[in-house]
């Protein structure tokens, strides 16, 4: 007997590497020390000691029942954007710089091709949010997980000045809400899709002409990286005062995270365009119209909070990083939360 009889492939594993290395090379900063293989990841600090006063920020989740969908379409490349989305999101509303990234894929069997398509999609996570893939892990689950699954997460580490942290104690009466459009659904609220949608390759393969496209299609598209938006409002001299990642608990649970006491957040539902995807599902699913604000982006993946004189070069500087932004409300005086109307 030997540990390939018992169901863990360590060949498999070394092979698994290999593929991979190809994509994690286009992630690669300078700071980054050493090459993909050893027993940690390592990372200068140099360029920190130029800050006056830097505090590392750290974001760490995963992309929940979304990757059923992979699944059932056999379709791995996308995942991994998701994983790493949704934690440098976290990361860049604070207002700092993701730094590096390291991934955590645990499967039933491992196969070599899935396992660094999987590893492609982290790494285009990665450079698109300009943030280093220095390691990460497969682990084979003989037995606790069936053959063809996998689950995968991932953490981020960032840094920024103390002096530019985003932390909302900043806002004010008066202040302008800019929501950043998201790409659908992104990476939240799926186990009420899968009630909502028969999950089966046929349902996901059907096509709406509402969506344009399957639904699959729509549902399995990655969660957007405001990373660049974030970098380049700071570039233009915008202060943010303050910045809602837009994740699970929608629109009620997330926005007031960032207000302080004695401060309330005014959202208008009619300032932008819902996409078509929340519709079909309140629809389909006779999910109530607060459910779905307390569930799901809605169409807003970012909502952040200025002063009315910086409206102009946010939204240019959005525009050129590539987002689209929106002017969805305001904040008032009053009790600290959300009021969508």
């Amino acid at each position: 007997m030997d540990y390939k009889s018992s169901g863990v492939d360590i060949e498999a594993g070394y092979r698994s590497v290999e593929l991979m290395k190809q994509y994690v090379k286009g992630t690669m900063r300078p700071e980054v020390l050493g090459g993909l293989g050893g027993f940690s990841g390592a990372f200068s600090l140099a360029k920190i000691k130029e800050m006056e006063d830097p505090v590392l920020l750290s974001g760490t989740d995963g992309v929940g029942t979304k990757i059923k969908l992979a699944f059932l379409l056999d379709r791995h490349d996308t995942i991994g954007i998701d994983a790493v989305a949704m934690c440098v999101n976290d990361v860049a509303c604070a207002g700092g710089e993701p730094l590096f990234f390291l991934d955590y894929i645990a499967c039933g069997k491992n196969y070599p091709e899935k396992i660094a398509s999987i590893v492609k999609g982290v790494a285009e996570g990665c450079r698109q949010s300009d943030c280093a893939l220095i390691g990460g892990e497969t682990a084979e689950h003989p037995g606790l997980m069936p053959e063809d699954e996998y689950d995968v997460a991932g953490f981020s580490v960032g840094v920024v000045d103390r002096k530019d942290i985003i932390d909302g104690h900043e806002i004010e009466d008066g202040d302008l809400l800019i929501g950043m459009a998201s790409t659908g659904v992104h990476s939240n609220g799926f186990s009420l899709v899968r009630k909502i949608f028969p999950m089966t390759r046929e349902s996901l393969e059907t096509y709406y002409d509402e969506l344009g496209e399957t639904l699959g299609e729509t549902l399995l598209r990655p969660t957007r990286i405001y990373v660049h938006a974030l970098k380049a409002l700071k570039a233009a001299g915008v202060r943010v005062r303050g910045c809602s990642h837009i994740t699970g608990g929608g629109f009620y649970e997330n926005v007031p995270r960032m207000l302080p006491d004695g401060r309330r957040a005014v959202i208008k539902k009619d300032s932008y365009k819902v996409p078509p995807i929340f519709r079909l599902m309140a629809e389909k699913g006779q999910v109530d119209e607060k459910m779905m604000y307390n569930t799901y982006n809605m169409g807003i993946g970012m909502v952040l909070a200025i002063h009315p004189e910086d409206k102009d070069p946010a939204f240019a500087a959005i525009q050129a990083a590539g987002d689209t932004p929106y002017l969805i409300g305001h904040i008032e005086n009053g009790e600290k939360g959300v009021t969508l109307c």
